[in-house]
Parts: structure tokens; C-alpha cells; sequence
């Protein structure tokens, strides 16, 4: 392993243990939604504030705790990914490094690796690729930049000691590490980097050394001042989005920029029609692309006091198959949430949409999907005893 830039120094820490029984999920009355009948697959939160990691599914419109949830971490948890086989999952940590769990029968999870870190990455954000043989994470250095790694893993999410890891650094001054995310072609990975921008930086897994460093690119922010937050690949590779501050149509608030993902492979990257358009809030946090690909939602903060909102934006397509055209338009629907809405994940029966609120109130909230790409409040729950700061969220695939 590396040593790298380390953004602070690691400590020696004890291993994750399961917590069964630490407390109970609180009963679903609803949180004031519409309630639902529907179930939905399992999916999993990150407290920070109480350095638990907690395994959901969602039961005839009742949320229910999985047998052990909440483990219960010896450090704090900021980042979740899940492997596209659904048999593990990495718990990214604020001073611990990157932990593994396998993934059993019915979604309940167990540390391996005798509870000790699989890497020393301190990563604020992370994703397995699509051919389930590279972690990808990124941290800011402790000179301002950004290391991206590709971290070499075996079909049972353990480090594969055969292959080397490659890290790469980004000498890209004032940047923060907000969102990254792994185009499902393995294609390109992104990184949204604050006021830096966005990095975008070729991937080939089969490559010894997939991150193609020396070809990679930033787009800049829209606005002078802009932060990238959030960022989000669609999952047919037709779009890639960018959640920015100050990158409303107005520039004064929020703003979702759409690009082509085909123009990647060109001079100029070229946006979607409609696009910069206003993402309903402040602070574009968090972009959730649906399975389908028709419709996509921006999570907004509105401050760290006041309610934010899920935003929804339909995406149609036209042109040709040699010369894709698309066109990103709002779905004339906005949710209220908790407060700072930082996460966004479908679950993998497509029944509802889930966030969660790292200022709480509440901490999970479940929208079903209706016609026309509508949410609909099913329920809202507290993940813990309060205040647990939920920093992420995944679902199976």
C-alpha cells in the first residue's frame, strides 16, 4: 500500500463489531406522506454521528430493521459502495480507513478482514466499478489537491495482492472531494471537486493501471464562485450530470448541467438541451439518475436549519444513433425533505426513492414513484438515536 497524502494522520483503531439490539428502529407512522403498500429491496445507512452503519429493507410500506442492524464502527462512517454483485459492500471512514463486510442472505452484513481496515484511504467518496475489480476512491491531500485511487479487489472484495494500486494526484488548488461516480461502460470516472470543478478521467478495467491520469480534464464551474457538489452518470451512458452552486439558469442558486456522454470522446463536451437548468434549491447534493433513465432527481439543501427538497427533471431523447440529441426539462415536481439532504439511491425493485437528511428531521424519508416520474411521501423514519448525521446511502442493486 501507499502512504500518500494523508489529509490527517491515521490512528491505530480496534475492529467493527456488530450491534444487535443497540437500539430500535422507531415504528413508521407515515411521517405525514401518503403511506404505501409497496415493498422494496435492502439498503443501507451511514450515522456518522454515532458510527453505526444500518440495514434496511422496506416491508408492505413499513421500514424494518435487518437482523444485527445497526453495526455498530469504532470510527465514524462518511462513504458507503456496494459492489455490483451485491455480495459486499466498503464502509468508508472519517479517521479509519475502508472496511469490508460481506453481504449474506437477506441483505445482513458481517466485517471480514478480522475487523481491521482493507486500506488505509481516508475516502469522502467511493465506488466499485462495473466489472467488480477495482474500488475507485478519492481524498483531498494536504497540499489542496485531489489522489484518486483504483484499488485492485477479488471477486470477495479483498485487496487482490497480485495487481498493484494506482493513485494518482490532481494539483487542483482550493479543491474538495463532494461526489464520485464510475460510468456503468467503465468508461470514465468523475470526480466533483468544489470550486475546482469536475474531474472527468478515462478508466479501463482491464488495464494494470486503469486511471488514465495524463488524459484527464476538468470542467470548470459554471459560475465564478461555483462549487460542484454532486455528480451522477446516467445509467443507459446517455448523459452525466453535475450538481453546481450558482448554476441556475439565473445564476443565482443551484443548477443541474446535463452533458453528453457520447461528446466525451470529442473536442468539446457538449450539454443536453435545457441545460444549465435550476435544481430547485441552493446546494445540489445529490443526483439520482432512475434505472430507467426518463427521469432524474437533484437533492437541494436549503441551509443547515431548513428543510431542503428532491427536485425531478424528465429526460427525453431525439437525433439519431450516429448524432443522439436530449433534452433535460423539469418534471414540474418538487418534495420537501429533512434538513441537508446528502444522499439519494433507488431501490432495486424501482418502487421507491430514498434519501437521507445529515441534518435530520427527519434522517430517512421513502417517496414512491408515480406517473410522470411524481414522488409521493411513504415514509419517513429517524435511522437511530438522534442526532445520527446520515452521511450516505446505498441500495442493492
Amino acid at each position: 500500500m501507499k502512504t500518500g497524502k494523508w489529509l490527517v494522520v491515521l490512528a491505530a483503531l480496534g475492529a467493527l463489531a456488530g450491534c444487535k439490539n443497540f437500539w430500535q428502529a422507531p415504528s413508521n407512522s407515515g411521517g405525514g406522506g401518503g403511506g404505501s403498500s409497496a415493498s422494496s429491496g435492502v439498503f443501507y445507512v451511514a450515522n456518522q454521528a454515532t458510527s453505526q452503519l444500518a440495514s434496511y429493507s422496506i416491508v408492505s410500506g413499513k421500514l424494518s430493521a435487518l437482523n444485527g442492524s445497526p453495526s455498530t464502527l469504532a470510527v465514524p462512517p462518511r462513504a458507503i459502495a456496494v459492489a455490483p454483485s451485491g455480495s459486499f459492500l466498503y464502509v468508508g471512514t472519517v479517521g479509519g480507513g475502508i472496511f469490508l463486510f460481506s453481504i449474506g442472505s437477506g441483505g445482513t452484513v458481517s466485517i471480514e478482514n478480522s475487523g481491521t481496515a482493507v486500506s488505509p484511504d481516508l475516502a469522502f467518496a467511493m465506488q466499485v466499478d462495473a466489472s467488480g475489480t477495482w474500488l475507485v476512491d478519492a481524498f483531498v491531500t494536504l497540499s489542496g489537491g485531489v489522489q484518486v485511487n483504483a484499488i485492485p479487489i477479488t471477486a470477495s472484495g479483498a485487496i487482490d495482492q497480485s495487481r498493484t494500486e494506482q493513485s494518482p494526484v490532481f494539483n487542483l488548488s482550493g479543491a474538495t472531494v463532494n461526489g464520485l461516480a464510475i460510468a456503468p461502460d467503465g468508461g470514465h470516472v468523475f470526480v466533483a471537486a468544489g470550486t475546482a470543478g469536475t474531474l472527468v478521467i478515462p478508466f479501463a478495467s482491464a488495464s494494470s493501471t486503469p486511471l488514465s491520469a495524463i488524459s484527464a480534464s476538468t470542467i470548470r464551474p459554471l459560475s465564478a464562485g461555483g462549487s460542484a457538489l454532486s455528480v451522477a452518470v446516467d445509467p443507459t451512458n446517455r448523459l452525466f450530470y453535475i450538481g453546481e452552486t450558482l448554476a441556475s439558469a439565473s445564476g443565482k442558486s443551484g443548477g443541474l448541467r446535463a452533458f453528453v456522454y457520447s461528446s466525451l470522446s470529442g473536442s468539446t463536451v457538449t450539454q443536453a438541451s435545457g441545460s444549465p437548468i435550476d435544481s430547485g434549491g441552493l446546494a445540489p447534493s445529490a443526483i439520482l439518475p432512475l434505472s430507467t433513465g426518463d427521469y432524474v432527481f437533484v437533492a437541494n439543501g436549503q441551509g443547515t436549519s431548513n428543510a431542503g427538497n428532491i427536485q425531478g427533471f424528465a429526460v427525453t431523447a431525439g437525433g439519431s444513433t450516429a448524432a443522439p440529441t436530449y433534452t433535460v426539462a423539469s418534471a414540474g415536481n418538487s418534495v420537501a425533505t429533512g434538513n441537508q439532504p446528502v444522499g439519494l439511491a433507488e431501490d432495486n425493485q424501482g418502487n421507491y426513492v430514498l434519501v437521507v437528511d445529515s441534518g435530520g428531521n427527519p434522517d430517512l424519508e421513502a417517496f414512491t414513484i408515480g406517473s410522470g416520474g411524481a414522488l409521493t411521501s411513504a415514509l419517513s423514519s429517524a435511522t437511530g438515536n438522534d442526532p445520527v448525521q446520515a452521511s450516505a446511502i446505498a441500495a442493492l442493486p
